[in-house]
């Protein structure tokens, strides 16, 4: 208190008017205070968090203004942690509801055809041998569809295994696309090849850059084949990788471009109804493309062009055979 000792030398007008003054600041901070604490309940009693409500209060004590920044702060995060719970819950329902679906429908086939097979003593063999084969192509699309919600599951949990290592893009997508030609050749789609004959070097995972390529593929010939083309094409610069996949079937409006990569979301409200996915295929592409610290988006003008556009960092390696250096004789 010895700094004080000036205090004693002040007038008692003056000394009353600093006493007045100190109520007055400790009354409005008790009045701020409570206007926070009576706010707060109510914010967080919600079951859904106010998407922009603030504690607002006009006060010049810098400590009681650092501490509504924070307090903001943590509405702001409250707000969108609720709003993401939201939107997870929503699309859990609709995984499960389309799960079920998924599933009900080749399992009802299935035991359509076992039931057929079991009560009708008097088919051909040629009949039954042709009903065992749908009931084997059923049993299959179960199968994979089961898979790729295993797999998406693993993805989304970071509990997948993916090593990654230098994989030549350009030979991957040579590869791809040859399991392609006959059906392509069958329905008459033509194909556009855009391919450097040089390495494209990126460090990825083989496997699961083939399980992009197939997805983004199968997509352009299931939905796309009513345009009757298909393009591939890869450029690269130092830094990065580009990959294209293109077709000029129905498309997909500008409205749904953005939905396209969700889980569960399907797209035949979209580009062709008579072709339903799992709704999953894209959703894989997307996280394992940015597993391998690549991107990949989508643009679509409906009946003109559609194309998915994967972009990889480059990578620096080069193979040993390359990196000898021939000796003169």
């Amino acid at each position: 208190m010895a700094e004080l000792w000036w205090i004693g030398l002040l007038p008692a007008g003056v000394l009353l008017a600093l006493y007045i003054g100190e109520k007055l600041r400790v009354r409005k901070l008790r009045r701020d205070l409570a206007y926070m604490n009576e706010k707060l309940p109510a914010f967080t009693a919600s079951e859904h968090m106010p998407g922009r409500e603030r504690l607002l209060v006009v006060t010049g004590e810098p400590e009681l203004r650092e501490l509504l920044q924070n307090i903001n702060l943590l509405l702001d995060r409250a707000a969108e942690s609720a709003s993401g719970y939201v939107r997870t819950e929503q699309a859990m329902r609709r995984m499960l509801s389309n799960v079920s679906h998924d599933l009900k429908t080749p399992l009802t086939v299935v035991m359509g055809y076992a039931e057929v097979l079991d009560r009708s003593p008097e088919l051909t063999d040629a009949e039954r041998r042709d009903m065992l084969g749908k009931v084997y192509r059923k049993t299959v699309e179960v199968h994979e569809r089961i898979n790729a919600f295993f797999d998406l599951s693993k993805l989304e949990s970071d509990d997948y295994d993916l090593p990654l290592s230098p994989v030549d893009a350009a030979e991957a997508c040579r590869q791809r696309i040859l399991g392609y030609f006959d059906l392509l050749a069958d329905r008459g789609i033509e194909v556009q090849l855009d391919l450097p004959p040089k390495p494209a070097w990126i460090y990825a995972n083989a496997d699961a850059l083939d399980r992009i390529l197939d997805n983004l593929l199968s997509n352009a010939v299931r939905y796309g084949a009513d345009g009757g083309y298909l393009g591939l094409r890869l450029a690269s610069s130092e830094n990065s990788v580009i990959i294209e996949v293109i077709d000029r079937g129905k498309g997909i409006p500008a409205s749904e471009q953005l939905r396209v990569f969700e889980r569960m979301y399907t797209l035949e409200d979209s580009r062709n109804r008579g072709f339903q996915g799992s709704g999953l295929g894209l959703a894989i592409v997307k996280r394992l493309t940015e597993r391998m610290d690549g991107t990949v988006t989508l643009t679509s003008e409906p009946g003109i062009r559609t194309c998915f556009t994967l972009v990889f960092p480059a990578s620096s390696y080069i193979p040993p055979s390359a990196s000898r250096i021939a000796v003169p004789e």
